[in-house]
């Protein structure tokens, strides 16, 4: 069954109005025509069992029949802190991260990020809102997740105390890994998990320190040393795999 994400306030009543790119996707890719069943997400979590009442060039109105008991979010909160990267890498780092469960995204810039247009990374969220949704379309989420605007270093400190756990992955880290760490920790205390990434050129050690402060973990990943567009990922499905819902029972 064919899923929309749409604002709460297309929802009025029993009815629920599609509007925009999600308009043509519908009609002309998907090809979907009135009497079928599609499922209505407010955006807010609530899922929705809908029927296509209407369908044109502009809109489609669905009418909404029952409320669906589906949460497919992780019961743990994942924020990714990634080091800018270049090129388009984000755009994958985002996509991927979203299939995982990862709850908010937020690019960073460390000193060893070069930004030669900062307006262009500006533009660059709306892609990867974009990119976001049609992820959580395909892998079913119920909330799509937040991707902020690029952050200095400096100024994602007050956030950070905010979370359970601070883990960062790094290169020059041996001998203490995600295993390490958990086998110190109780698990059922952790709700809320920070996962900091440096860019390509990794981070400067006045920066580690900064995170040592914040009584972050500092771990390695392993023997080989990951592409800064991998490295979260495989943090965030091993910390899932751990205390989340990928690999166990949920």
């Amino acid at each position: 069954m064919n899923k929309f994400f749409i604002n709460k306030e297309n929802i009025i009543e029993n009815k629920a109005f599609i509007e925009g790119d999600d308009v043509k996707h519908a009609y002309k890719v998907l090809r979907l025509k009135p009497g079928e069943n599609v499922s209505i997400n407010n955006c807010e979590g609530s899922e929705f069992l809908g029927k296509i009442e209407e369908i044109n060039k502009k809109q489609v109105v669905v009418k909404i029949l029952e409320k669906l008991p589906i949460n497919n979010e992780s019961n743990i909160d994942i924020y990714l802190y990634q080091g800018l990267p270049k090129l388009n890498k984000m755009d994958l780092i985002v996509q991927k991260s979203t299939e995982l469960g990862v709850k908010k995204i937020t690019p960073i810039v460390t000193k060893r990020v070069v930004v030669k247009n900062e307006k262009g990374e500006f533009k660059k969220v709306d892609r990867w809102n974009k990119i976001a949704l049609e992820s959580c379309k395909q892998c079913k989420r119920s909330i799509i997740p937040t991707i902020n605007y690029p952050m200095d270093f400096q100024n994602i400190i007050e956030e950070l105390k905010e979370v359970d756990i601070i883990v960062v992955p790094y290169e020059n880290q041996t001998g203490y890994g995600i295993k390490n760490m958990f086998n110190e920790l109780n698990k059922k205390d952790i709700n809320k998990v920070a996962i900091i990434i440096g860019p390509e050129g990794g981070f400067e050690e006045e920066e580690i320190q900064i995170l040592k402060n914040l009584e972050a973990y500092i771990v390695t990943l392993g023997p080989r040393i990951f592409r800064t567009e991998t490295a979260g990922v495989i943090a965030a499905s091993l910390i899932m795999y751990e205390i989340g819902d990928i690999g166990g029972i949920y």
